[in-house]
């Protein structure tokens, strides 16, 4: 969730006593300083209602620098790469390694490449855990986790294939 007033007050939300500077590196490490030195007023440029408007990838890395800067000991991200293009998708998943290190996280997801790389995967069905497991050792069986894989690889294929045809 992000407000109306400044890049940087948005960042700086989660931690009120915090420096220009450890914006700025919340910022770097969210990967968003890429867009934001693009702004004609950089990180002092008005968003929200009566700003300029952000890309949802745009609003993702600004809402994952302010909890960079809040340095929580639990995080929970729920959907935090869907409806982004590829590109944001990228950016926005290098972030959170630096993020998630040292800490507990929770990590909600459909698109499955956000969590391939977790300690732990939790597969909920009907409301009840038919799964868990690091990737490998769920790839390994039959069941759900394996069938939600090869089902977005293939949608992922299909779309390669008529984007190159088309």
């Amino acid at each position: 969730f992000l407000f109306d007033g400044t890049i940087a007050q948005n960042i700086g939300y989660a931690r009120r006593d915090a420096s220009p500077e450890e914006v700025r590196a919340a910022a770097e490490a969210a990967n968003a300083t890429e867009f934001i030195d693009r702004m004609t007023h950089g990180r002092h440029t008005i968003i929200g209602e009566r700003g300029v408007r952000l890309s949802g990838g745009q609003r993702q890395r600004l809402a994952i620098a302010r909890a960079i800067l809040a340095d929580p000991k639990l995080l929970i991200l729920d959907e935090a790469t869907s409806n982004l293009d590829t590109d944001s998708e990228r950016l926005i998943q290098q972030s959170l390694v630096p993020l998630m290190k040292g800490r507990t996280s929770f990590v909600i997801a459909h698109r499955l490449s956000t969590i391939a790389g977790a300690d732990v995967i939790v597969v909920i069905e009907n409301g009840r855990i038919s799964q868990t497991g690091t990737h490998s050792q769920l790839m390994s069986k039959d069941g759900k986790y394996r069938s939600m894989v090869e089902q977005q690889v293939k949608m992922t294929l299909g779309n390669i294939t008529s984007n190159s045809t088309g």
